[in-house]
């Protein structure tokens, strides 16, 4: 699989794993997290959740500023996973919430997510740029999208067992607490805490308190001050094992990091080109270059904010409309954030062999064609969740802090639409993701290498910070019209890409 490809792809694919790891434990549990510590609705813990995603890639632009200017990138990246290690001490620390406190606890929070962003913006695109420069090599530039696509393989392979080592985790606590999980108590004991709960979700409260306990609550003030405090710890410790995972990174990267490229500077690479007689790229060139990297990342934009979806409305959507249980096997909210991955993993071998299939008979889409495909299929997966949601109750309804009852198990969804949805979005990201990186390092001047990543990664903080778009349509308008927001978004993309393929093909030669 990896013949032919530069050596240090399997090294940077390790080092980045690690790291993915410990971001998909955050990711598949911080607005669950945030809604069961804080008491936060789907609307404001979703502007938490857009902004940090959208921080972890405004500021990899800063760190591709950092890198391009220093030409330490080997120095930004391990800096990076230092940051980030720390940002995880910070959100692994228990505590027990209370009226007096609950601001400065909330605010400590939001200066972990930060700290992990910017440490995230530091490693994250100077390793891609890393990653693009071992293409640059003559050798190596036909392979450059297949390169691309392995490594993004590999990353995700840390992120698969992420989810599941966060539920093991949560659930371990509780079970040691003599608890067990339920998706629907947190908001159920936060509105009976704040006084807002009605008879009937009191005797829904009741009903899974018992059931949660394994033996009949007699008193529910204190099971629900007890239940909340052992699911949010069970949280924090899971948020600790992201810091093992940062460590076996840091370690990975100070053994293998001689297998990267060495980078210089861009004031020595324009002084060592004007020394060799080495004429630089046409100002035109440069220009026409950034317009079209420019026009992409615009596109991409309304990707992201659907596609990113996948830790936000859909993780609600587990939570709240879907049957988590299938045959035997119990599942978790939490538990659907790790198809994403799995897929990956699954898929981009297959994906992998097809454009090599098609480039053996020269029909090989160009990149931004595949890029145009990708959008069309995300929109397709949308669809799916438009017309399977059709007839489900909009959240008001069941949401017990506005008066209404979880939906009764029997009326909720099955958890293979959620599957099935996971399986489409990732091949539409597989022709989207690690493809839009490769064009980026492949259009990208070299001198404008790490900012142009970091310019991409900018892209995906612009859609990520109108995620929680997505979460107030989930609370306020019909689940299936949520879903239509998203079938337009990536269907719009689409024809904006193909509109100007010609250009972009052109440019990209």
């Amino acid at each position: 699989m990896f013949k032919g490809h530069p050596k240090g792809l399997i090294a940077a694919a390790m080092t980045n794993m690690g790291e993915r790891f410990g971001f998909y434990t955050m990711m598949a549990i911080l607005v669950l997290f945030l809604q069961a510590k804080f008491g936060l609705d789907g609307s404001n813990a979703g502007i938490i959740y857009s902004v940090f995603y959208a921080l972890i890639y405004v500021l990899s632009l800063v760190g591709g500023i950092i890198a391009d200017r220093t030409g330490k990138f080997k120095t930004t990246i391990m800096a990076g996973l230092i940051v980030m290690s720390f940002g995880y001490v910070l959100m692994s620390i228990p505590s027990t919430i209370t009226a007096e406190n609950k601001s400065f606890f909330l605010i400590l929070t939001l200066v972990a997510l930060f700290v992990i962003s910017f440490g995230n913006g530091l490693f994250k695109g100077n390793l891609q740029a890393l990653v693009g420069q071992m293409y640059d090599n003559p050798k190596y530039e036909s392979l450059r999208d297949r390169g691309f696509s392995l490594f993004y393989m590999f990353i995700n392979v840390g992120a698969i067992f992420a989810p599941f080592t966060a539920i093991g985790v949560r659930n371990w606590w509780l079970e040691k607490h003599d608890f067990v999980y339920n998706a629907d108590l947190p908001a159920l004991c936060h509105a009976y805490a704040d006084g807002v709960i009605t008879p009937e979700a009191t005797n829904t409260l009741q009903t899974m308190a018992d059931a949660a306990s394994k033996a009949p609550v007699t008193d529910l003030g204190t099971f629900v001050n007890s239940y909340l405090e052992v699911f949010v710890t069970g949280f924090h410790y899971a948020f600790a094992v992201a810091i093992l995972a940062m460590a076996i990174s840091f370690v990975f990267w100070v053994v293998n990091k001689k297998h990267f490229p060495d980078p210089q500077s861009a004031k020595q690479k324009a002084e060592g080109n004007k020394a060799a007689g080495v004429t630089e790229m046409d100002i035109k060139e440069v220009k026409q270059r950034m317009y079209a990297l420019f026009a992409v990342f615009g596109v991409v934009v309304f990707f992201w904010f659907s596609f990113h979806q996948n830790g936000l409305t859909l993780t609600m959507f587990a939570r709240d409309y879907t049957h988590l249980k299938i045959g035997q096997f119990n599942l978790s909210a939490e538990t659907f954030s790790a198809m994403n991955p799995f897929f990956v993993v699954f898929l981009t071998p297959l994906v992998v062999w097809l454009f090599a299939w098609l480039n053996k008979r020269g029909i090989e889409p160009s990149t931004p064609k595949k890029i145009a495909i990708g959008m069309g299929i995300a929109s397709l997966a949308f669809v799916i969740m438009s017309v399977g949601s059709l007839g489900l109750p909009n959240f008001s309804d069941i949401n017990p802090v506005e008066g209404g009852t979880p939906l009764n198990d029997a009326l909720k969804v099955s958890p293979f639409l959620l599957v099935f949805t996971y399986f489409v979005l990732t091949v539409a990201e597989l022709f989207i993701s690690p493809l839009g990186i490769s064009f980026v390092s492949k259009v990208a001047p070299p001198k404008y290498q790490g900012l142009m990543q970091g310019m991409w990664l900018g892209a995906t903080a612009v859609g990520n910070q109108l995620l929680f778009i997505g979460a107030i349509l989930y609370t306020s308008i019909p689940i299936w019209a949520t879903w239509t927001i998203f079938v337009g978004a990536t269907a719009l993309s689409m024809f904006t890409m193909f509109f100007m393929i010609k250009w972009l093909e052109r440019v990209s030669e």
